[in-house]
């Protein structure tokens, strides 16, 4: 119904093959503004396992951001714990956080602006990328670097600069560079952001191939529900907490035929708490309590009473489709 060891720093180390891509538990980030708490994160808990394609969604303040922030080294939680590849991102020194960035992880931004540099072409920006990390032989980064392009389907703009690309191919550049040092997870922050449907599509798709011929692990965090047609797997970030969780797969029908299913499940966390996804609490008008009872092979949610007085709604079916222990 549900998704919810710490390994030495050492950036680039191989992950064990049992070992999560990304795991955070309880995570928490409260930041504090002339005398005042916001607290972004509010003990998000998040699995993902290697080589998954997952979209993080969520409205503007939800915590989906400051999550990427975290997992990016950019930011530090202010208690919890979060791993990547192997790394306890708590425990690192900022000279681990620097080589962190260098070698495990690639980062695209929204804006295309801090992704490429303007005086060079998009192979320039590449091979620079390839040399910071310095992961490649040298004799070897201009061979690496037209096989990204070519993956990322972007091969006839190598000797163009980003001025002379249009807006989805400076994001498949980009992505390109996030590749270069051959990451094990490649995290995108609003990487559609400033693109429209027809170009965001053909962007999604460059990282879901590169997601498959590398195996690399690919977060996504946007606002842009769209993107969850594009990935195996979309979480749903509400109130800097995970409460939704949409699976998707492939199935053969009796007619032999490929059909999509997309199935939602709420979020359980370790102490049992979960969040009804927005649709169902309205349609039942749940509000202050709700009564809870517990059938043989699900768990039924009905509006609650008030404190006193009559009941404020009639009995209500069971909403068997979020609780379904499938």
């Amino acid at each position: 119904m549900t998704r919810s060891e710490t390994v030495p720093v050492g950036a680039g180390s191989a992950l064990p093959s049992t070992e999560p891509a990304i795991l955070c538990a309880d995570l928490v980030r409260i930041f504090t503004a002339k005398g005042i708490e916001v607290q972004a994160l509010q003990g998000l808990n998040l699995r993902v396992e290697q080589g998954e394609l997952v979209a993080v969604v969520g409205a503007s303040g939800s915590g989906k951001s400051t999550l990427l922030s975290i997992l990016s080294t950019l930011d530090v939680p202010t208690a919890g714990t979060a791993h990547v590849a192997g790394h306890d991102l708590l425990a690192m020194t900022d000279r681990d956080r620097v080589a962190f960035r260098r070698r495990v992880v690639g980062f695209v931004w929204q804006q295309t602006a801090r992704n490429l540099l303007p005086y060079l072409t998009a192979a320039e920006n590449v091979g620079a990328a390839l040399a910071v990390a310095d992961v490649v032989p040298k004799a070897q980064r201009s061979t690496r670097t037209a096989e990204l392009l070519e993956l990322l389907e972007i091969g006839h703009g190598a000797a163009r600069r980003p001025s002379q690309l249009s807006g989805g191919e400076q994001q498949r550049v980009a992505i390109a560079i996030a590749l270069a040092n051959g990451p094990q997870v490649l995290l995108a922050d609003e990487p559609t952001g400033e693109l429209d449907d027809e170009t965001s599509a053909h962007v999604l798709e460059a990282m879901r191939s590169a997601n498959r011929e590398l195996g690399v692990t690919t977060l996504i965090v946007t606002h842009d529900a769209s993107v969850s047609e594009h990935v195996g797997r979309t979480v749903q970030i509400r109130d800097g907490r995970t409460s939704t969780e949409v699976l998707r797969s492939m199935e053969i029908d009796a007619e032999g035929a490929e059909r999509h299913v997309a199935a939602e499940y709420a979020v359980l966390d370790r102490v049992g708490r979960l969040q009804l996804p927005e649709e169902f609490v309205t349609a039942l008008e749940l509000r202050d309590r709700v009564r809870l009872d517990l059938e043989n092979d699900f768990v039924a949610v009905r509006p609650g009473q008030p404190a006193s007085g009559p009941p404020r709604h009639p009995v209500a079916e069971p909403v068997e489709e979020a609780f379904d222990d499938r």
